[in-house]
């Protein structure tokens, strides 16, 4: 099995300076990160074009380049399929932007989620919401030259959109050719699936993965859980998948005091598991 792709990616970063991550990516060998939209890193809301420029210089300074740009999202009031027709049309804004910030930071990547509607409606209009935004997004976004991710969220996170299967319906709904899928292991075996489930409903539109450890939930380092981790690289390889794959950490908010550490115990997993050194 060869070694996968990882980014270097500022989740566990938030309490640390930008540089910080940065400086720390490039040490471990990363040539390419997934960049967390929070502050102070990367906000969003309060980026400018020339700020955005200037942190790919900063990044490439390193001999990185940004992959893909998370903005914060699920537990911020951000919400594309929200009843308030304030709050929803300000979410579709916030993406929007995102899009042209992804072009200003030659990140060919904007990872996006379903949103949520109230659990006292009809499951059909939180779904409509969320799909008819996603067309707005990934439309703004193919003239961009920027492609959409998708992930499906918890229950806990979202009423719309949880497994590989209704990922795979919005895809099809949507039919927006720059919009893809996201696997998120942990995701994945909340909703009691395995990463062949993914590929035979998806295939090749899988087209990025966050690689973490969970019981089943909770988004750890490699080991801190009781994932079969080795298992899901197996079967990423089997499937024929080498696009990137990033490590999404953020556990009970103690990796934050020293993420280096948790970083390079998840690679060293990784190696360990690929049987080799490389990577």
């Amino acid at each position: 099995m060869s070694f996968p792709r990882i980014t270097g990616s500022n989740f566990s970063y938030q309490h640390l300076p930008f540089d910080r991550f940065l400086d720390d990516a490039a040490g471990l060998g990363r040539e390419e990160v997934e960049l967390w939209g929070v502050a102070p890193h990367f906000h969003v809301p309060q980026v400018s074009d020339a700020e955005a420029r200037a942190v790919r210089r900063r990044v490439a300074s390193r001999g990185l380049r940004v992959r893909c740009l998370t903005p914060e999202q699920v537990m911020y009031p951000v919400n594309i399929a929200s009843p308030d027709s304030r709050l929803r049309a300000s979410s579709i804004a916030m993406f929007r932007r995102a899009a042209e910030l992804c072009a200003e930071l030659g990140a060919e990547l904007l990872l996006l989620t379903p949103g949520r509607g109230y659990e006292n409606e009809p499951p059909e209009a939180g779904w409509r919401r969320s799909a008819d935004a996603l067309g707005e997004i990934a439309a703004h976004a193919a003239a961009l030259g920027v492609t959409c991710v998708l992930e499906p969220l918890q229950r806990v996170e979202s009423n719309v959109l949880n497994d590989s299967r209704a990922l795979a319906r919005m895809l099809d709904e949507v039919a927006a050719p720059n919009l893809a899928a996201v696997l998120d292991t942990v995701g994945m075996a909340v909703a009691g699936e395995s990463v062949d489930d993914y590929f035979d409903v998806l295939g090749d539109r899988v087209r990025h993965v966050h690689l973490i450890d969970g019981r089943p939930a909770g988004h750890l380092a490699w080991g801190d859980g009781e994932l079969p981790l080795a298992e899901y690289l197996a079967a990423f390889s089997r499937r024929g998948y080498d696009g990137f794959m990033t490590f999404e950490l953020f556990g009970d908010g103690t990796y934050a005091f020293a993420p280096r550490p948790v970083v390079e115990r998840c690679l060293s997993a990784v190696r360990a598991a690929s049987g080799r050194a490389g990577g």
